[in-house]
């Protein structure tokens, strides 16, 4: 793979037929975002008719030898690892083995998020001395800051050296990513004493500490969106239900509005006043302003979208993955989990 990362020329594999508005939303999107930033060479994967009909019909140009034809979809509904082995010729087997073979830097993807993640691991691989990949989940907090919480979904039964790799990582991509400096890391348990926990958090705990990380002990679901720490690690069973419950907020803040605007008149014309602001002050929950989570953990730029995603998040993934590029995040990582291999 190029090793000379930092205004280079990235080639990122974008999935054209990923996610609930495919191919539409995943090639304007992408095409936006290669207009955005001219080191981006773009890769469209799919069933090549559907894509350059989307280009015909939103006049779009863009170059036909830069589209690569596969027929098949593994849906959203499909088993990950069987649909890897049933659909070969499936747009994210295809991307995924592009990077594989050193043909892309990075692949991003709206589609299925088991089949994005089994292609990862499987077919990508791992970074050499991580046990498991973890995608991570960023929640604005009290302190306008934000908490990005690993793992919420990659894996459910975590170990402690799993932990402990969750951290490395997810401090790493806080520095680099979000400009953090020395993040401080939390561990997410049942009280703050070092003697709570069970035997995964009292064995991750000890690991934690003798480290040079900026461990701060342990935290409680509570201090998530009080902003008590930069990053917050977890069992990834855990973290996805943490991670499902907090995009439930805004659907409960949005009938909360509904159902006191529908009160009275008097009501209803408080919140279109309000409107604009409430806007700008949820901002920071609406997943298009960040578009995907890198998988990270993978030999190789992994971005997962989710299956709604607009053109806005597919764009923002494709500039992400670009950012993963030229912060050289791989290598990083790669570099910081040797320090701690046993």
């Amino acid at each position: 793979m190029n090793l000379n990362y930092t205004n280079s020329k990235c080639k990122i594999v974008v999935d054209a037929m990923g996610g609930d508005y495919a191919p539409h939303n995943a090639v304007v999107g992408a095409i936006e975002a290669a207009e955005e930033d001219q080191n981006i060479i773009l890769v469209l994967v799919g069933r090549e008719t559907e894509i350059v009909k989307v280009l015909n019909d939103n006049n779009l140009d863009f170059p036909k030898e830069q589209i690569v034809n596969a027929d098949e979809v593994i849906g959203m509904h499909d088993s990950p690892t069987a649909a890897l082995k049933a659909k070969k010729n499936s747009s994210i087997v295809v991307g995924a083995n592009l990077v594989k073979n050193n043909e892309a830097d990075a692949f991003v993807s709206a589609g299925n998020t088991g089949a994005m993640m089994a292609a990862s691991t499987l077919l990508i691989g791992r970074i050499p001395g991580v046990g498991r990949p973890t995608i991570g989940a960023t929640i604005p907090t009290e302190k306008g800051n934000f908490c990005t919480i690993y793992d919420v979904g990659a894996s459910v039964d975590s170990k402690p050296r799993h932990l402990l790799e969750y951290a490395v990582m997810g401090s790493i991509y806080a520095e680099e990513i979000f400009n953090i400096k020395n993040p401080t890391i939390g561990l997410l348990n049942v009280g703050e004493e070092e003697s709570k926990g069970n035997k995964v958090s009292l064995e991750a705990y000890e690991l934690l500490k003798n480290t040079d990380l900026n461990f701060t002990g342990n935290v409680e679901g509570r201090d998530i969106l009080k902003g008590t720490t930069d990053i917050v690690v977890c069992d990834g069973f855990v973290g996805n239900i943490l991670l499902k419950f907090a995009e439930s907020i805004m659907g409960l803040l949005k009938a909360k509005f509904k159902s006191f605007a529908g009160e009275s008149f008097s009501n209803k014309i408080r919140v279109g006043l309000a409107k604009g602001t409430l806007k700008k002050v949820l901002k920071d929950m609406d997943y298009q302003e960040y578009g995907g989570v890198p998988l990270l953990g993978t030999n190789g730029i992994s971005i997962i979208g989710h299956g709604s995603s607009s053109v806005l998040a597919i764009k923002n993934m494709v500039l992400r993955a670009k950012e993963m590029y030229d912060k050289n995040l791989i290598h990083k990582i790669e570099d910081s989990i040797k320090r701690y291999a046993n």
